[in-house]
């Protein structure tokens, strides 16, 4: 069963359109959610998180869209942003009480043992956190409820790569039951290199591509060499031709590198430049 499912989702803005959205996330999974700034990631969030409502299309969570049960629907959702959400003048205690109070699944236990753990002050006024405090009590909480689906949207920015990879480790933790699932929005594509196994592009409001991670970077190959070399054949299979220094480089299929010779170069992909080189062929 998927945790999360966006079909043909529209939104209309003043200056910009999610058009036909289709986002799946299985049980058990983590899904990156990439592309440039102003491609759509954080409108889709937003409607994900029922902030604003869609023009058309649906969305559900384990099975449920906010129409059939408002309540359960956002008590399944846990989110994590690149700011944070608590208020001013907060301490680490009233975070536990409002939780306590406002999410059934909440789990006190946990919530203190996480708090220990990440050597949090509980006396301190959050607003005197450093950035690297502040994610990790906003990590605590989620990971103190039984949220279905976890949306990190940009979540890691500005760690220190202690915390970073001390979090990528929790967060392949909390799918490890196979109950819950992450959709995570980020710049940071290492991190995705690392634990995602799903990616998705978007662009311009658009998905351009959703695939199985490992089967996406098995799929390509990046080719380099003299542009001049190339005939108009083997022009037609490559992917966002980029102009460099050295030559050219592009994306191609991978089972199209057989028709190339010795003159060219061929290195496995990242995620980045299979992103970069998709969305550039889609502006072109």
């Amino acid at each position: 069963m998927n945790i999360l499912e966006v079909r043909n989702l529209n939104k209309t803005y003043k200056d910009f359109q999610l058009k036909d959205v289709n986002l799946t996330i299985p049980k058990g999974y983590i899904m990156g959610f990439v592309g440039q700034n102003g491609a759509g990631k954080t409108s889709t969030i937003n409607l994900i998180n029922h902030i604003c409502k869609c023009d058309s299309g649906s969305i559900k969570i384990d099975g449920i869209s906010y129409a059939d049960d408002p309540v359960r629907y956002k008590e399944s959702i846990a989110y994590v942003g690149d700011e944070c959400y608590f208020t001013k003048g907060l301490k680490v205690k009233n975070v536990k009480r409002t939780l306590k109070e406002f999410y059934p699944t909440f789990d006190s236990e946990k919530f203190d043992s996480l708090i220990e753990k990440y050597n949090l002050p509980i006396n301190k006024n959050i607003i005197n956190f450093s950035r690297g405090m502040k994610v990790k009590l906003m990590f605590a909480t989620v990971f103190s409820r039984d949220a279905k689906l976890l949306i990190l949207d940009e979540a890691t920015n500005g760690l220190d790569p202690v915390v970073r990879e001390e979090l990528m480790g929790e967060l392949q933790k909390y799918i490890e039951n196979g109950e819950r699932s992450i959709l995570f929005s980020t710049h940071v594509l290492s991190d995705l290199e690392e634990i995602a196994d799903y990616i998705t592009f978007i662009d311009n409001g658009r998905i351009i591509l959703q695939k199985p991670k490992d089967e996406m970077l098995e799929e390509y190959m990046i080719i380099k060499g003299d542009y001049g070399n190339l005939t108009e054949q083997q022009k037609k299979y490559l992917i966002g031709v980029e102009n460099k220094n050295y030559g050219f480089e592009a994306l191609i299929e991978s089972n199209n590198a057989q028709n190339f010779d010795g003159q060219f170069v061929f290195e496995k992909p990242n995620v980045s430049q299979i992103m970069l080189h998709t969305i550039k062929e889609g502006r072109m």
